[in-house]
């Protein structure tokens, strides 16, 4: 156990090591914080905080760093969350109100983040296991080549390219998508892709030669949608700050390109009392980023359970106010597609 002022001085040693990359020493406490003690006080409690290992030498310098475990006793207990600017909301309402459709609405999430935190941005697509197909429309490339476009009722647009056998004109490519719309329009994708697989198989079903391609395709676009799928933005941030780790990147670069790895991670990450969840350092160690600490909140839309959105970057970072741009726009995004 620390005092209450060796906390404090946790919490400073946080914020100018954050801010300077510098290990911070007692005279720098002193001068640039109004502790109202001497060096030598400051120096035992950093003594302190050594012992409890939230704090330790980088090497000879007099300075002291924070631990992962610093770090997370920082998070939990002495993170002051910053409102975001006034400039700062009104970029994330209008950078994001101009989104057309579900896809543009997350890359331009996920973009915003990354300018706002400076860090590597992710944004989880919300799960489709309650969208409905709201319709499926069919577009002419060439005589025997259709583009069919599958929109469910959560947003989600998905794009096949369908080679048929025969050369279609309008009035059998409006049957076909009849057809189609009858056996799906309402349906869970689940439920749909049990209705177009009947479909096909269905020889009585008028224009049966061009059924078969068109569902079996179909199916692949509704399971393609059934998979969790993750957005990202702003590895170059990584980049910049390389010196932040002890080694190469590339083992972090190829963790963050492994999305069934980071998905694992945003499942088993616990929601804090800011309504962030983070983990930070060691705790990530199981999915190959022990020297990253990774920020998250939920968001929800209309017709779609929790999904999740956050940063990834070294554990020298900016906590508070990356949490609080992580938990704004996971609000404003949830408010977005719950009113679209």
């Amino acid at each position: 156990m620390v005092s209450d002022r060796s906390l404090e001085v946790l919490r400073v040693i946080v914020q100018d090591y954050v801010a300077s990359r510098e290990p911070v020493g007692s005279k720098s406490i002193v001068e640039r914080h109004a502790f109202g003690v001497s060096a030598a006080t400051i120096r035992n409690d950093m003594a302190a905080l050594e012992d409890e290992e939230l704090i330790a030498a980088p090497h000879t310098s007099s300075g002291r760093v924070p631990t992962d475990k610093g770090y997370r006793v920082f998070v939990d207990q002495l993170a002051d969350l910053k409102p975001l600017t006034h400039a700062q909301r009104q970029a994330i309402e209008v950078f994001l109100g101009q989104s057309v459709d579900l896809d543009d609405v997350l890359a331009r999430t996920v973009r915003l983040l990354s300018q706002l935190t400076h860090q590597v941005a992710l944004v989880q697509y919300p799960s489709v296991s309650r969208s409905r197909i709201r319709h499926i429309e069919f577009v002419t490339l060439a005589p025997q080549r259709l583009l069919s476009v599958l929109i469910t009722d959560s947003g989600a647009v998905e794009q096949r390219v369908i080679e048929v056998p025969q050369e279609l004109d309008d009035q059998r490519i409006a049957q076909v998508r009849a057809s189609v719309n009858a056996a799906t329009a309402g349906l869970s994708l689940a439920e749909a892709a049990t209705r177009l697989r009947a479909l096909a198989e269905d020889e009585s079903e008028p224009g049966h030669a061009v059924i078969v391609p068109v569902a079996r395709t179909l199916v692949e676009q509704i399971e393609a949608n059934r998979q969790d799928k993750l957005l990202m933005a702003g590895a170059a941030n990584l980049v910049r700050t390389e010196h932040d780790f002890t080694g190469s990147i590339y083992p972090v670069l190829e963790a963050i390109e492994e999305q069934v790895i980071l998905l694992r991670l945003f499942g088993e990450m616990a929601t804090d009392q800011h309504g962030v969840s983070v983990s930070i350092g060691r705790e990530n160690a199981p999915f190959g980023l022990a020297e990253t600490s990774v920020l998250t909140s939920g968001y929800t839309s209309a017709t779609s359970g929790i999904a999740r959105l956050g940063v990834l970057g070294p554990t020298r970072m900016d906590y508070s106010n990356n949490m609080a741009a992580v938990r704004a726009v996971a609000r404003y995004l949830s408010r977005l597609l719950g009113e679209n």
